[in-house]
């Protein structure tokens, strides 16, 4: 038998990247509640008590109003951060203290020709080409039911239980700031046993470190991890520095997009690079991993494979992909020849045929931004669904 270990984390709501990431998303759904054809590029940094947005954002329907006109950037901003819970009396990042720089433009004209569905000069088709070139992965594995790597959604279900109780108000020092962590290990390349758990969560001053090792350890922990996973031997880590009072943009700088691995497959599947949050759909970063993860889960839930990962690749400004290729790391029902053959026939790696296949132009995009785009079957997003099982089937004969 061969065995390994291997380990993904997870960070809460009020992680600095994750509330930079949240901020982004929240003014990208704004942009698309006004116009589906928004094009938005957002960027967001925190610290202390300030919020840096910046990028390029474009809303045809406005005409020649400017942003500020249509949308409130800074309502937005302080409802995104009321949202995580930054609104204690103690908070030095609070909703209604913040002081906000806002550096948004429009888009260049020399991007939009490239995505637009319109001849150029230089530009060899009129159809909606790629909004930069770049690499994309999508993941499935038959791990857990949402089809995803055992380590990082056990993470997430430890992050999000923490977040449930905190927002309920049931622990009243709980406070937003927090990471998880989860070692599996692996025999014969199936998770077989959970070998340490971290949790470290922001807490208010004066809360005994025995009284959040207990809580986290009893009410999260064995709550929401699979009992058949935790042995006696089964490692916990709970607030291992002692002390987390100081967390948040208070404690540290955030970015956008910070946080790639924690939003796809926590390092078992490749990525590509490119981060989501802030980015409308005609960004392949986004849209094109979001089919990644679509094509892939179908092909594990059809049967085909039991691990499967898709690459893709694009030019900027070009309707087609340059290369697509499957690996079902030996675990294919079928060969990957038939398997990618499959997918070619099921699915159109077009930009905008991804836009309309997974029916991207909508605001849906702040309930992907916290923990992991992909595995939240509950949350309504288009690229979870499985409604490709039959017809891949049918093609992969």
């Amino acid at each position: 038998m061969s065995s390994y270990i291997f380990s993904s984390e997870s960070v809460g709501e009020g992680h600095p990247d994750k509330v930079c990431d949240t901020i982004s998303d929240a003014i990208l759904d704004a942009c698309l509640k006004i116009d589906s054809s928004s094009r938005v590029a957002c960027e967001t940094f925190v610290k202390s008590n300030i919020v840096v947005v910046g990028g390029e954002i474009t809303i045809p329907k406005i005409g020649q109003k400017s942003i500020g006109e249509v949308v409130n950037i800074d309502s937005v901003i302080r409802e995104a951060i009321r949202g995580i819970g930054y609104t204690n009396e103690d908070d030095v990042f609070h909703a209604d203290k913040v002081f906000i720089n806002n550096y948004l433009t429009t888009q260049s004209p020399d991007i939009a020709q490239g995505v637009d569905a319109k001849s150029a000069d230089g530009k060899k088709t009129d159809e909606q080409g790629a909004g930069d070139q770049g690499i994309m992965f999508g993941y499935a594995c038959d791990e857990t039911p949402e089809l995803m790597p055992a380590p990082v959604m056990y993470a997430h279900r430890l992050g999000r239980e923490l977040t449930k109780i905190r927002k309920e108000g049931k622990v009243s020092w709980l406070r937003p700031d927090a990471k998880t962590q989860v070692s599996v290990e692996y025999v014969d390349g199936k998770p077989t046993r959970i070998v340490n758990v971290v949790i470290s969560t922001q807490h208010a001053a004066g809360t005994k470190h025995a009284e959040i090792e207990k809580f986290c350890v009893e009410k999260v922990v064995k709550k929401v991890l699979p009992k058949s996973m935790i042995t006696p031997d089964t490692e916990f880590l709970i607030n291992p520095t002692g002390n987390f009072v100081i967390g948040g943009p208070q404690g540290d700088s955030g970015l956008t997009g910070r946080k790639i691995i924690v939003d796809t497959y926590g390092g078992m599947g490749r990525h590509g690079g490119g981060a989501f949050s802030g980015k409308d759909p005609s960004k392949v970063d986004r849209s094109a991993a979001y089919m990644g993860r679509w094509v892939a889960k179908n092909i594990v839930a059809a049967g085909l494979a039991r691990k499967c990962e898709i690459q893709f690749a694009y030019a900027i400004g070009h309707p087609l992909p340059v290369s697509v290729h499957i690996d079902t790391f030996g675990t294919g029902t079928v060969s990957d020849e038939k398997i990618l053959s499959a997918v070619l026939k099921v699915f159109s790696f077009k930009p905008a045929d991804i836009v309309k296949q997974l029916k991207l132009l909508r605001p849906i995009y702040s309930a992907s931004t916290n923990y992991g785009h992909f595995g939240k079957e509950d949350a309504g997003l288009p690229w979870e669904e499985t409604n490709k099982v039959a017809a891949l089937k049918k093609a992969a004969k």
